[in-house]
C-alpha cells in the first residue's frame, strides 16, 4: 500500500517537472529550431560536398527531412535520437524528431546525419501524419562519391546516412519512428 502511495507521488511530481518544462521551454524553442535548421542546411552542404550529385536530389524532391545531428548509442539494446527540419519544394515548413530502437549484437557510440527525399505530394504528407516508420537498417545509403547515381525511390523514399564520428559495431534489428511539426 505505501508503495502506491509513493509511486502515485512519484507519477504526479514528474507529470508536474513535464508541464513545467514543457511550459519553460516553449520560448526557447525558437532558438532551438534555428540552431536545428542552421545545421540541416550544413548538413545540406555536406551532403552536396560529399557528392554532388545529391544536389540534383535536393533541387528535385518533393520534399525532404533532415537530420543533421544523430546521436546513437548500445549495449546490446540500442537507441539513437535526432531533430530534423522538414523542407517542401526547398521551403522549411516544419520541424522532426526521430527515435529509434535495436536490438541485436551492438556496441558503442556514433554520430552520423541522415537525409530522406519524398518523391511525391503524398510521400511527404505520409510523413507529415505520422505515418512513416523504418524497419531495419539496411534502406539507408551511405553518402559518399557517386551514392546517389544509383540510388532509387523505394516506396516514395530515398534515405542516405553520413557518419560524423564515433565508433559503433553493430549487428542488429531495429526501427525508426518520426514525429512532425508544422511551424
Amino acid at each position: 500500500m505505501r508503495f502506491l502511495k509513493s509511486f502515485r507521488l512519484l507519477a504526479i511530481f514528474f507529470l508536474m517537472a513535464n508541464l513545467f518544462a514543457n511550459n519553460s521551454v516553449q520560448g526557447q524553442s525558437d532558438e532551438k529550431d534555428d540552431k536545428i535548421v542552421a545545421d540541416a542546411n550544413e548538413a545540406r552542404a555536406d551532403f552536396i560536398k560529399t557528392d554532388g550529385l545529391m544536389k540534383n536530389l535536393f533541387d528535385n524532391s518533393y520534399g525532404y527531412v533532415i537530420f543533421p545531428n544523430v546521436g546513437k548509442g548500445a549495449i546490446a539494446i540500442g537507441g539513437a535520437a535526432g531533430n530534423g527540419a522538414v523542407f517542401q519544394n526547398g521551403n522549411l515548413i516544419g520541424m522532426a524528431k526521430m527515435t529509434q530502437v535495436s536490438i541485436g549484437f551492438q556496441w558503442g557510440g556514433q554520430a552520423y546525419r541522415e537525409v530522406i527525399f519524398f518523391e511525391t505530394e503524398a510521400d511527404l504528407n505520409r510523413f507529415k501524419e505520422n505515418k512513416i516508420e523504418f524497419s531495419g537498417q539496411a534502406s539507408a545509403v551511405a553518402a559518399t562519391k557517386g551514392a546517389a547515381a544509383n540510388a532509387k525511390y523505394k516506396d516514395g523514399v530515398m534515405i542516405f546516412s553520413q557518419i560524423k564520428g564515433g565508433l559503433m559495431y553493430e549487428a542488429s534489428v531495429g526501427g525508426q519512428k518520426f514525429k512532425y511539426r508544422p511551424l
